[in-house]
Protein backbone atom coordinates (compact mmCIF):
# COMPACT_ATOMS: atom_id res chain seq x y z
CA UNK A 1 0.00 0.00 0.00
CA UNK A 2 1.47 3.59 -0.73
CA UNK A 3 1.93 6.20 1.99
CA UNK A 4 -0.72 8.80 2.02
CA UNK A 5 -0.28 12.59 2.28
CA UNK A 6 -2.43 15.22 3.07
CA UNK A 7 -1.65 18.96 1.26
CA UNK A 8 -2.50 22.06 3.13
CA UNK A 9 -3.07 25.53 1.17
CA UNK A 10 -2.68 23.03 -1.99
CA UNK A 11 -3.23 25.99 -5.35
CA UNK A 12 -3.33 24.01 -8.12
CA UNK A 13 -0.99 21.34 -6.86
CA UNK A 14 2.92 21.77 -7.71
CA UNK A 15 3.65 19.75 -4.26
CA UNK A 16 0.83 17.61 -4.49
CA UNK A 17 1.78 16.29 -7.79
CA UNK A 18 5.68 16.62 -6.35
CA UNK A 19 5.00 13.92 -3.82
CA UNK A 20 2.55 11.94 -6.14
CA UNK A 21 5.39 11.60 -8.30
CA UNK A 22 7.85 10.72 -5.45
CA UNK A 23 5.42 7.33 -4.50
CA UNK A 24 2.55 9.17 -2.11
CA UNK A 25 -0.85 8.91 -2.79
CA UNK A 26 -2.25 12.74 -2.13
CA UNK A 27 -5.50 12.42 -0.10
CA UNK A 28 -6.75 15.01 0.61
CA UNK A 29 -6.09 19.03 -0.39
CA UNK A 30 -7.07 22.16 1.07
CA UNK A 31 -7.49 25.33 -0.97
CA UNK A 32 -9.51 28.13 -0.13
CA UNK A 33 -9.72 30.26 -3.40
CA UNK A 34 -12.15 27.83 -5.66
CA UNK A 35 -10.76 28.41 -8.86
CA UNK A 36 -7.44 26.88 -7.66
CA UNK A 37 -9.48 23.97 -6.26
CA UNK A 38 -11.66 23.09 -9.59
CA UNK A 39 -8.29 22.60 -11.53
CA UNK A 40 -6.86 21.03 -8.30
CA UNK A 41 -10.25 18.40 -8.79
CA UNK A 42 -9.69 18.57 -12.33
CA UNK A 43 -5.91 17.33 -12.33
CA UNK A 44 -6.25 14.78 -9.20
CA UNK A 45 -9.17 13.18 -9.51
CA UNK A 46 -8.51 10.03 -6.92
CA UNK A 47 -7.86 13.46 -4.59
CA UNK A 48 -10.42 14.68 -1.79
CA UNK A 49 -10.24 18.91 -2.46
CA UNK A 50 -11.67 20.43 0.46
CA UNK A 51 -12.53 24.13 -0.77
CA UNK A 52 -12.13 25.81 2.90
CA UNK A 53 -10.06 28.17 4.77
CA UNK A 54 -7.76 25.99 7.19
CA UNK A 55 -8.82 27.62 10.09
CA UNK A 56 -12.07 26.16 9.51
CA UNK A 57 -10.78 22.81 9.51
CA UNK A 58 -10.18 20.06 12.17
CA UNK A 59 -7.72 16.56 11.23
CA UNK A 60 -10.69 15.13 12.18
CA UNK A 61 -12.76 16.95 9.13
CA UNK A 62 -9.80 16.03 6.89
CA UNK A 63 -9.92 12.18 7.68
CA UNK A 64 -13.88 12.03 7.37
CA UNK A 65 -13.69 14.34 3.70
CA UNK A 66 -10.68 11.76 2.77
CA UNK A 67 -12.69 8.66 3.90
CA UNK A 68 -9.50 7.55 5.64
CA UNK A 69 -10.61 6.17 8.82
CA UNK A 70 -8.00 6.16 11.46
CA UNK A 71 -5.13 5.13 8.58
CA UNK A 72 -1.79 6.59 9.28
CA UNK A 73 -1.59 10.21 7.76
CA UNK A 74 2.20 9.94 6.69
CA UNK A 75 2.96 12.98 5.87
CA UNK A 76 1.26 16.54 5.82
CA UNK A 77 2.94 18.94 3.37
CA UNK A 78 2.39 22.61 2.06
CA UNK A 79 3.14 26.54 2.36
CA UNK A 80 1.04 28.78 4.38
CA UNK A 81 0.76 32.52 2.58
CA UNK A 82 3.72 34.45 3.00
CA UNK A 83 2.56 38.12 2.43
CA UNK A 84 3.72 38.65 6.19
CA UNK A 85 7.53 38.07 5.73
CA UNK A 86 8.13 38.21 1.90
CA UNK A 87 11.17 39.93 1.03
CA UNK A 88 9.07 41.96 -1.69
CA UNK A 89 6.54 43.17 0.30
CA UNK A 90 5.70 44.84 4.03
CA UNK A 91 7.73 42.20 6.73
CA UNK A 92 5.78 42.84 9.71
CA UNK A 93 6.86 39.78 11.84
CA UNK A 94 3.06 39.96 13.81
CA UNK A 95 1.01 40.08 10.38
CA UNK A 96 -1.84 38.05 11.30
CA UNK A 97 -1.47 36.49 7.79
CA UNK A 98 1.50 34.51 9.66
CA UNK A 99 -0.75 32.57 12.04
CA UNK A 100 -2.13 30.47 9.44
CA UNK A 101 1.29 28.55 9.31
CA UNK A 102 0.56 28.21 12.90
CA UNK A 103 -3.02 26.57 11.60
CA UNK A 104 -0.49 24.44 10.01
CA UNK A 105 1.60 22.86 13.13
CA UNK A 106 -2.09 22.54 14.16
CA UNK A 107 -3.58 20.25 11.35
CA UNK A 108 -0.03 18.32 11.79
CA UNK A 109 -0.93 17.27 15.49
CA UNK A 110 -4.72 16.77 14.99
CA UNK A 111 -4.07 14.47 12.27
CA UNK A 112 -1.17 13.05 14.31
CA UNK A 113 1.16 12.32 10.76
CA UNK A 114 4.41 11.01 10.89
CA UNK A 115 6.27 13.46 8.73
CA UNK A 116 5.65 17.03 7.45
CA UNK A 117 7.46 19.31 5.27
CA UNK A 118 6.53 23.03 5.62
CA UNK A 119 7.63 25.27 2.37
CA UNK A 120 7.74 29.48 2.67
CA UNK A 121 9.77 31.91 1.53
CA UNK A 122 13.16 32.74 1.82
CA UNK A 123 12.14 35.60 3.58
CA UNK A 124 11.17 33.78 6.69
CA UNK A 125 15.33 32.81 7.08
CA UNK A 126 16.47 36.62 7.06
CA UNK A 127 16.62 39.29 10.07
CA UNK A 128 13.88 39.82 12.58
CA UNK A 129 11.64 36.79 10.96
CA UNK A 130 13.77 34.51 12.17
CA UNK A 131 12.32 34.89 15.52
CA UNK A 132 8.92 33.65 13.86
CA UNK A 133 10.89 30.29 12.37
CA UNK A 134 12.40 30.04 15.62
CA UNK A 135 8.91 29.79 17.12
CA UNK A 136 7.44 27.58 14.90
CA UNK A 137 10.34 24.89 15.42
CA UNK A 138 9.69 25.40 19.41
CA UNK A 139 5.40 24.51 18.71
CA UNK A 140 6.56 21.34 16.52
CA UNK A 141 9.49 20.52 19.63
CA UNK A 142 6.37 20.83 22.17
CA UNK A 143 4.00 18.14 20.22
CA UNK A 144 6.91 15.63 19.76
CA UNK A 145 7.91 16.37 16.55
CA UNK A 146 12.05 16.39 15.48
CA UNK A 147 12.81 19.27 13.10
CA UNK A 148 16.07 19.19 10.87
CA UNK A 149 17.23 22.80 12.26
CA UNK A 150 19.77 23.20 9.83
CA UNK A 151 16.76 24.57 7.68
CA UNK A 152 17.87 24.98 3.93
CA UNK A 153 16.81 27.55 1.48
CA UNK A 154 16.92 25.34 -1.72
CA UNK A 155 16.82 26.90 -5.20
CA UNK A 156 14.59 24.57 -7.72
CA UNK A 157 17.16 25.05 -10.63
CA UNK A 158 19.01 22.67 -8.97
CA UNK A 159 16.71 20.26 -9.23
CA UNK A 160 15.72 19.54 -12.76
CA UNK A 161 13.36 23.57 -13.40
CA UNK A 162 14.84 26.03 -15.53
CA UNK A 163 13.99 28.92 -12.86
CA UNK A 164 15.89 30.38 -10.59
CA UNK A 165 13.25 30.01 -7.92
CA UNK A 166 14.31 29.70 -3.98
CA UNK A 167 12.15 28.14 -1.30
CA UNK A 168 12.53 27.45 2.13
CA UNK A 169 11.72 23.71 3.14
CA UNK A 170 11.60 22.71 6.83
CA UNK A 171 11.84 19.02 7.54
CA UNK A 172 10.45 17.27 10.75
CA UNK A 173 8.62 13.83 11.79
CA UNK A 174 7.57 12.22 14.91
CA UNK A 175 10.19 11.60 17.40
CA UNK A 176 11.96 7.78 17.05
CA UNK A 177 11.72 8.14 13.36
CA UNK A 178 14.52 8.82 11.48
CA UNK A 179 14.58 12.38 9.97
CA UNK A 180 14.75 13.05 5.82
CA UNK A 181 18.01 14.53 4.65
CA UNK A 182 18.03 17.71 2.13
CA UNK A 183 18.02 16.47 -1.61
CA UNK A 184 21.61 16.98 -3.05
CA UNK A 185 21.41 19.09 -6.20
CA UNK A 186 21.98 17.98 -9.86
CA UNK A 187 24.79 18.13 -11.65
CA UNK A 188 22.89 19.99 -14.84
CA UNK A 189 20.57 22.44 -15.11
CA UNK A 190 18.43 22.62 -18.06
CA UNK A 191 18.26 25.96 -19.56
CA UNK A 192 14.81 28.00 -21.35
CA UNK A 193 15.43 26.12 -24.87
CA UNK A 194 15.46 23.05 -22.92
CA UNK A 195 12.06 23.61 -21.76
CA UNK A 196 10.53 25.88 -24.59
CA UNK A 197 12.35 24.29 -28.08
CA UNK A 198 9.85 21.94 -29.01
CA UNK A 199 6.45 24.02 -28.45
CA UNK A 200 4.89 25.36 -31.88
CA UNK A 201 4.56 29.04 -31.99
CA UNK A 202 1.10 30.32 -30.28
CA UNK A 203 1.05 32.86 -33.06
CA UNK A 204 0.90 30.32 -35.48
CA UNK A 205 -2.72 29.72 -34.77
CA UNK A 206 -5.44 32.04 -35.00
CA UNK A 207 -7.98 29.85 -32.72
CA UNK A 208 -5.54 30.64 -29.98
CA UNK A 209 -6.80 34.39 -30.41
CA UNK A 210 -10.35 33.11 -28.71
CA UNK A 211 -9.58 30.16 -26.82
CA UNK A 212 -6.49 28.45 -25.09
CA UNK A 213 -6.26 25.24 -26.80
CA UNK A 214 -5.39 23.97 -30.52
CA UNK A 215 -5.25 20.63 -32.19
CA UNK A 216 -1.51 20.27 -33.43
CA UNK A 217 1.28 17.62 -33.46
CA UNK A 218 3.80 20.28 -35.23
CA UNK A 219 5.81 19.92 -31.91
CA UNK A 220 10.00 20.13 -32.46
CA UNK A 221 12.83 17.81 -31.59
CA UNK A 222 12.31 16.74 -27.53
CA UNK A 223 14.97 18.09 -25.35
CA UNK A 224 15.87 15.36 -22.07
CA UNK A 225 14.43 17.83 -20.06
CA UNK A 226 10.88 18.20 -22.19
CA UNK A 227 10.39 14.09 -22.88
CA UNK A 228 9.27 13.55 -19.68
CA UNK A 229 7.07 16.46 -19.70
CA UNK A 230 5.05 15.01 -23.03
CA UNK A 231 4.64 11.88 -21.38
CA UNK A 232 7.85 10.26 -23.41
CA UNK A 233 10.95 7.77 -22.07
CA UNK A 234 10.67 5.03 -18.76
CA UNK A 235 9.87 7.41 -15.97
CA UNK A 236 7.96 9.87 -17.72
CA UNK A 237 5.14 9.46 -14.67
CA UNK A 238 7.86 8.82 -12.26
CA UNK A 239 5.92 6.80 -9.59
CA UNK A 240 3.13 8.72 -9.98
CA UNK A 241 -0.62 8.04 -11.66
CA UNK A 242 -0.41 8.09 -15.19
CA UNK A 243 -3.08 9.98 -16.71
CA UNK A 244 -5.38 9.90 -19.84
CA UNK A 245 -4.58 12.52 -22.19
CA UNK A 246 -4.54 13.89 -26.20
CA UNK A 247 -0.91 15.01 -26.72
CA UNK A 248 -2.21 16.49 -29.68
CA UNK A 249 -3.96 19.54 -27.59
CA UNK A 250 -1.42 22.15 -27.27
CA UNK A 251 -3.42 23.90 -23.52
CA UNK A 252 -2.97 26.82 -22.00
CA UNK A 253 -1.70 28.53 -24.80
CA UNK A 254 -3.85 31.69 -25.44
CA UNK A 255 -2.48 34.43 -27.48
CA UNK A 256 -1.42 37.75 -25.62
CA UNK A 257 -2.16 40.72 -28.42
CA UNK A 258 1.02 43.29 -28.43
CA UNK A 259 0.96 46.56 -30.29
CA UNK A 260 3.54 46.39 -32.71
CA UNK A 261 5.19 49.20 -30.26
CA UNK A 262 5.39 46.71 -28.00
CA UNK A 263 6.67 44.17 -30.20
CA UNK A 264 9.61 45.99 -31.57
CA UNK A 265 10.74 46.89 -27.79
CA UNK A 266 10.68 43.37 -27.06
CA UNK A 267 13.22 42.95 -30.31
CA UNK A 268 15.25 44.88 -29.27
CA UNK A 269 15.68 43.92 -25.30
CA UNK A 270 19.39 41.69 -24.72
CA UNK A 271 18.15 38.22 -24.03
CA UNK A 272 18.81 38.44 -19.64
CA UNK A 273 17.93 41.85 -19.64
CA UNK A 274 14.68 43.71 -18.68
CA UNK A 275 13.13 45.44 -21.16
CA UNK A 276 13.00 49.27 -19.54
CA UNK A 277 9.61 49.99 -20.14
CA UNK A 278 7.62 47.01 -19.50
CA UNK A 279 9.67 45.74 -16.96
CA UNK A 280 9.33 42.72 -18.46
CA UNK A 281 12.46 39.99 -18.51
CA UNK A 282 13.78 38.39 -21.66
CA UNK A 283 14.12 34.66 -21.43
CA UNK A 284 17.86 33.92 -21.83
CA UNK A 285 17.93 31.05 -24.48
CA UNK A 286 21.12 29.00 -22.61
CA UNK A 287 20.12 30.09 -19.26
CA UNK A 288 17.28 30.36 -16.22
CA UNK A 289 14.08 31.78 -16.22
CA UNK A 290 13.22 34.64 -13.62
CA UNK A 291 11.67 33.51 -10.93
CA UNK A 292 7.82 33.33 -11.85
CA UNK A 293 5.87 35.63 -9.52
CA UNK A 294 1.70 35.35 -9.14
CA UNK A 295 0.11 38.41 -9.71
CA UNK A 296 -2.50 39.78 -7.73
CA UNK A 297 -6.55 38.53 -6.93
CA UNK A 298 -9.68 40.84 -7.55
CA UNK A 299 -9.11 41.26 -4.04
CA UNK A 300 -6.14 43.78 -4.16
CA UNK A 301 -6.53 45.03 -7.97
CA UNK A 302 -6.19 42.07 -10.16
CA UNK A 303 -2.68 42.79 -11.55
CA UNK A 304 -1.70 40.43 -13.94
CA UNK A 305 1.51 37.76 -13.34
CA UNK A 306 4.39 39.89 -15.53
CA UNK A 307 5.25 36.76 -18.12
CA UNK A 308 8.68 37.58 -19.16
CA UNK A 309 9.55 37.59 -23.13
CA UNK A 310 10.06 34.71 -25.34
CA UNK A 311 13.59 34.22 -26.23
CA UNK A 312 12.85 33.55 -29.90
CA UNK A 313 9.10 35.40 -30.59
CA UNK A 314 8.48 39.07 -29.81
CA UNK A 315 5.93 38.79 -27.34
CA UNK A 316 5.61 37.80 -23.77
CA UNK A 317 5.16 33.40 -22.79
CA UNK A 318 2.14 31.47 -22.61
CA UNK A 319 0.68 30.16 -19.36
CA UNK A 320 1.84 26.73 -21.29
CA UNK A 321 4.94 28.03 -21.66
CA UNK A 322 5.33 29.03 -18.20
CA UNK A 323 4.24 25.79 -16.97
CA UNK A 324 7.27 24.02 -18.96
CA UNK A 325 9.57 26.70 -17.15
CA UNK A 326 7.79 25.54 -14.05
CA UNK A 327 8.15 21.90 -14.40
CA UNK A 328 4.60 21.01 -14.74
CA UNK A 329 3.51 18.27 -17.56
CA UNK A 330 1.86 18.81 -20.70
CA UNK A 331 -0.91 16.64 -19.89
CA UNK A 332 -1.86 19.30 -16.73
CA UNK A 333 -4.42 22.00 -17.26
CA UNK A 334 -5.08 25.21 -15.57
CA UNK A 335 -7.27 27.66 -15.24
CA UNK A 336 -8.39 28.58 -19.06
CA UNK A 337 -7.86 32.55 -18.38
CA UNK A 338 -4.39 33.96 -18.98
CA UNK A 339 -4.83 35.79 -15.51
CA UNK A 340 -5.86 32.84 -13.45
CA UNK A 341 -3.50 30.34 -15.35
CA UNK A 342 -0.45 32.71 -14.76
CA UNK A 343 -1.18 33.28 -11.12
CA UNK A 344 -1.97 29.50 -10.58
CA UNK A 345 1.52 28.81 -11.85
CA UNK A 346 3.24 31.63 -9.84
CA UNK A 347 1.91 30.57 -6.75
CA UNK A 348 3.02 26.58 -7.11
CA UNK A 349 6.07 24.90 -6.30
CA UNK A 350 8.13 23.63 -9.00
CA UNK A 351 7.00 20.07 -9.45
CA UNK A 352 10.68 18.34 -9.94
CA UNK A 353 11.43 20.25 -6.69
CA UNK A 354 8.66 19.05 -4.74
CA UNK A 355 9.41 15.41 -6.06
CA UNK A 356 13.47 15.74 -5.37
CA UNK A 357 11.76 16.94 -1.32
CA UNK A 358 9.12 14.32 -1.59
CA UNK A 359 11.80 11.51 -2.25
CA UNK A 360 13.93 11.95 1.03
CA UNK A 361 10.81 11.41 2.89
CA UNK A 362 10.24 8.33 1.30
CA UNK A 363 13.03 7.18 2.21
CA UNK A 364 13.22 8.33 5.56
CA UNK A 365 10.01 6.08 5.79
CA UNK A 366 11.89 3.07 4.67
CA UNK A 367 9.30 2.36 2.09
CA UNK A 368 10.10 1.63 -1.09
CA UNK A 369 8.33 3.50 -4.02
CA UNK A 370 5.75 1.51 -6.53
CA UNK A 371 4.81 2.54 -9.81
CA UNK A 372 0.86 2.68 -10.15
CA UNK A 373 -0.39 0.78 -13.76
CA UNK A 374 -3.57 2.14 -13.92
CA UNK A 375 -4.44 4.87 -16.15
CA UNK A 376 -6.37 7.87 -14.32
CA UNK A 377 -9.24 10.12 -16.33
CA UNK A 378 -8.53 13.66 -15.87
CA UNK A 379 -11.89 15.52 -14.96
CA UNK A 380 -14.34 17.52 -16.69
CA UNK A 381 -13.08 20.55 -18.67
CA UNK A 382 -15.31 22.63 -16.88
CA UNK A 383 -13.62 23.32 -14.25
CA UNK A 384 -11.02 24.70 -16.24
CA UNK A 385 -13.17 27.42 -17.47
CA UNK A 386 -14.62 28.73 -13.87
CA UNK A 387 -14.60 32.10 -12.75
CA UNK A 388 -14.52 32.83 -8.82
CA UNK A 389 -18.47 33.16 -8.45
CA UNK A 390 -19.03 29.97 -10.89
CA UNK A 391 -16.64 27.99 -9.12
CA UNK A 392 -17.89 28.76 -5.51
CA UNK A 393 -21.26 27.39 -7.23
CA UNK A 394 -19.98 24.42 -7.70
CA UNK A 395 -18.95 23.21 -4.57
CA UNK A 396 -21.95 25.26 -2.74
CA UNK A 397 -19.16 27.56 -0.68
CA UNK A 398 -19.10 31.22 -0.37
CA UNK A 399 -16.75 32.97 -2.47
CA UNK A 400 -13.87 34.30 0.01
CA UNK A 401 -12.38 36.59 -3.06
CA UNK A 402 -13.11 40.02 -3.39
CA UNK A 403 -14.26 41.62 -6.09
CA UNK A 404 -12.24 45.01 -7.71
CA UNK A 405 -14.33 47.84 -7.04
CA UNK A 406 -14.05 49.52 -10.83
CA UNK A 407 -16.01 53.07 -10.28
CA UNK A 408 -14.50 53.84 -7.18
CA UNK A 409 -11.82 56.63 -7.60
CA UNK A 410 -8.11 54.94 -6.77
CA UNK A 411 -8.22 56.70 -3.34
CA UNK A 412 -11.33 55.22 -1.96
CA UNK A 413 -10.50 51.71 -3.99
CA UNK A 414 -7.31 51.49 -1.93
CA UNK A 415 -9.22 52.18 1.04
CA UNK A 416 -11.93 49.44 0.24
CA UNK A 417 -9.38 47.13 -0.13
CA UNK A 418 -7.08 47.63 2.82
CA UNK A 419 -10.30 47.38 4.73
CA UNK A 420 -11.16 44.56 3.17
CA UNK A 421 -7.97 42.82 3.40
CA UNK A 422 -8.33 43.53 7.25
CA UNK A 423 -11.32 41.56 7.60
CA UNK A 424 -10.32 39.06 5.72
CA UNK A 425 -6.67 37.99 7.34
CA UNK A 426 -8.72 38.34 10.99
CA UNK A 427 -10.95 35.72 9.82
CA UNK A 428 -7.63 33.81 8.74
CA UNK A 429 -9.62 33.48 5.44
CA UNK A 430 -7.04 34.90 3.04
CA UNK A 431 -4.49 32.12 1.58
CA UNK A 432 -3.40 33.19 -1.75
CA UNK A 433 -0.14 35.07 -1.47
CA UNK A 434 2.50 35.93 -3.13
CA UNK A 435 5.25 33.65 -4.43
CA UNK A 436 8.15 35.40 -2.38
Amino acid sequence: MRPIGVDLFSGVGGLSLGFEQAGFDVVASVEIDPVHAAVHKYNFPNCVVIPSSITNLTGCDIREAAGIGNRTVDVVFGGAPCQGFSLIGQRVLDDPRNALAQDFVRIVEELDTTYFVFENVKGLTVGKHRRFLFELIEKFEALGYEVRKEWRVLNAADYGVPQDRQRLILMGCKKGYDLPTYPDPYSKRPTCVDALGDLPDAEAFEELRFSDVVNTSDYGELSKYAEPLRGIGNDAWGYGHPRKWNPNLLTSSARTEHTEISRRRFRETEPGRVEPISRFFKLPADGLCNTLRAGTDSARGAFTSPRPIHYAYARCITVREMARLHGFPDWFRFNATKWHGARQIGNAVPPPLARAVAASVIEALGVKATRPTEALDLGDDTLLTMNSTEAAAYFGVENPIGRRDKKSGAKKRKQEEIEALNTLYRRMQFVDGIAG
